[in-house]
This record gives C-alpha cells, structure tokens and sequence, in this order.
C-alpha cells in the first residue's frame, strides 16, 4: 500500500532536531513539561475510553456499572457481561491498538518515510498466506490453529523481507511490497480452488474484536507487551538513526544492530496483533502523524504518545463498530478504513505522491 519512494530523504518534519536534542539529552524543561503533561492526559482519557467503551453494547451498561463491576463484583447479568466478554475486549482493543501504532512509529522512523506502516513488511500478507495454506491442510480448524498458522507466517514473511532488503530502507520496503503481491496472489488462488479454505479465511480477514476475546491470548498478548517494553528500549537509539545513517555512526550508534532489533519489533508488534484480530489497516499510519507535533521529534516521546493514543484510537473505532446498525456489528477495520482514507490523503497532500 505504501512504497517509501522518499526513504533516502530527510527524516519527517521535526525529526532532525528532535532526535539530535533528545540524543545529546539535553531537552529543555519547557518542551518536556508539555509532553508529560499531555501523555498523562492521553493515559487518563485512555482510562475513562475504556470504561465507557465496556459499557456500550446491546444491553447498555452505565460506567458506574462498570466500575463497581470491575472493582466489586457481584454475580449479577451486568456485571457477567462487564467481566467475561467486554472488559477482555477492552484489553483485546488496547493491546492491539497500541501494537499497532507503535509498529507504525518504529517502521516510519526506519524506513524514513512518513507514509510507511506495518503492512509493508509483508505481515499481514504472510499471515494471510498461512492461514489459507494451514486450512488448507487441516492446521487452521479452529482459532487456535488460526493463531498458531498467523504467527508463524507473520514471522517468516518478515524474516524474508528483511533477509532480502537488509541493506537499505527503500530495499526493505520495495522488498515488502514485492512479498505481499506474491503471497496475496497466491493465497487468493488456493482460496478460490478450495471453498472450505474460503470460508475459513473469510472470517479471519474481516478485521474485528467481536468473539476474539474467546481465543487463547496469554501468549500474544505477553509477547506484544514484552514487545513495546523493547521498542521504549530500543527508542533513544533510533533518535539517532532518524538523522541518517552517517550521522548515526558519528554518534556511535550501531546501525546495523538497531535496525535488526526495530525489524524484530515490528514483526512480533505486528504479527500478534494481526494473528489476534485479524488484519486491521491504517492505525499504524494515523497514530504516529497524530502524535509526532506533540513529541516534538523525539522517538521515546513518539512511542509513548502513539502506545497511549493507539488504544484510544481502536475503542472508539470499536464503539462506533456496535451502533453503526441497528442489526449488527460493522467490523472494526471498517471503521479504521473510513477514519484512515482522509488521513491518507491529508498525508500525501502534505509529504507529497513521491512518497509514495
């Protein structure tokens, strides 16, 4: 979807002096004040999000409701409803949202290329690719065999992307690109010759949070939280590498080792989230435009803000997801597409169809 016909180029807006600010450490007190003060208003809004996203639904739950249900349980059908399908959904939609936008975060900033997202990587592609083959043999019957087959097919989709275009972002990119074009084709065909394999896919490509929270998530979710934990690691690194990569051996920055790390980090983000709930685009490409004026080019800022705003971001996408119709649910990667196609355009407006 995105091809970073702009990776040589300079780093997105701000990010030159952000990065060299935040690298020499020396951020002013008046620039940091704002960026906390803002992050804990995110992490407050994030909060009170959640609570009334747990409480719309079908049978509608007040957020007082919700809160004694969290806190105080009591057996009754709300407090059944609050405990054992939404509030694991809740969990679903932050994990998932902040997986993704921080894979959007840690992808823009190494390839360079403010129009660049997950899906580059050939995950969602790989995954895809799996799923069909895995049911294909019987592998993917039920979502565990689902989870299982789009785990490891988003890994080996991105461990050949990046053996391939190891040696440059735009390699890297054109390589993904390349890998999704295959995979979807081929996987399209086997879908169209085997109608069960259809049918099996069909319900894992339709992004959404609906019955997800049944599946088995300790280990995605454990491995998107270990995850993030390294991207924050990871992220003074990168301020170096969004400079350039001669600017980042003068500082002593192991280029070669960062990028590794950041494209494992991308994968596992990526890769769970999509495994979890299917493929659901455009998070990973609005979150980190969203975010970068507030984090003033600061990559650790930049991963903070888009872990806080991508959770927000995905509940209210999946409320939207539940009163839409009257009839039923829309899914929630229906939602994301429409908030997404304006963000895209305002993007290839303002950075220019070269990045593209």
């Amino acid at each position: 979807m995105t091809v970073a016909g702009r990776t040589s180029e300079a780093a997105p807006e701000g990010a030159s002096e952000g990065a060299s600010e935040a690298a020499s450490g020396t951020a002013g007190t008046g620039r940091v004040v704002p960026r906390a003060g803002l992050l804990v208003g995110g992490v407050v809004l994030l909060v009170a999000v959640a609570v009334v996203s747990i409480g719309v639904g079908a049978r509608p739950v007040s957020p007082t409701e919700v809160v004694r249900a969290l806190l105080d349980y009591r057996g009754t059908d709300d407090h059944v409803i609050v405990r054992d399908v939404r509030a694991p959904r809740a969990l679903l939609a932050i994990a998932v949202g902040a997986a993704l936008a921080v894979a959007g975060a840690l992808i823009q900033t190494l390839a360079r290329n403010p129009l660049a997202e997950p899906g580059i990587l050939g995950v969602t592609a790989g995954a895809g690719f799996a799923i069909t083959l895995g049911s294909g043999l019987g592998f993917a019957a039920g979502q565990a065999g689902q989870l299982g087959c789009a785990i490891a097919g988003s890994v080996l989709a991105a461990l050949l992307v990046a053996a391939v275009g190891r040696r440059s972002p735009l390699r890297l990119v054109l390589t993904g690109v390349a890998l999704t074009a295959v995979l979807s084709g081929v996987a399209l065909g086997m879908r169209l010759m085997l109608p069960d394999t259809f049918d099996v896919y069909r319900f894992w490509s339709v992004g959404s949070l609906a019955a997800r929270e049944q599946a088995p998530l300790a280990l995605p979710l454990a491995a998107i939280a270990v995850a993030l934990l390294g991207a924050l690691l990871l992220s003074r690194a990168l301020n170096a590498l969004a400079l350039g990569e001669t600017v980042a051996h003068t500082l002593g920055a192991g280029v070669g080792r960062v990028r590794a790390v950041a494209l494992v980090l991308i994968t596992v983000l990526s890769g769970a989230a999509t495994a979890v709930a299917g493929p659901i685009l455009f998070v990973g490409l609005i979150v980190p435009h969203l975010v970068r004026r507030p984090a003033a080019g600061s990559v650790p800022w930049l991963i903070l803000h888009s872990m806080v705003l991508g959770p927000i971001l995905l509940l209210v996408a999946d409320m939207g997801s539940r009163v839409l119709l009257p009839t039923g649910e829309v899914p929630v990667a229906v939602v994301t597409a429409f908030l997404g196609g304006p963000m895209l355009i305002w993007a290839v407006r303002r950075y220019g169809a070269g990045s593209l």
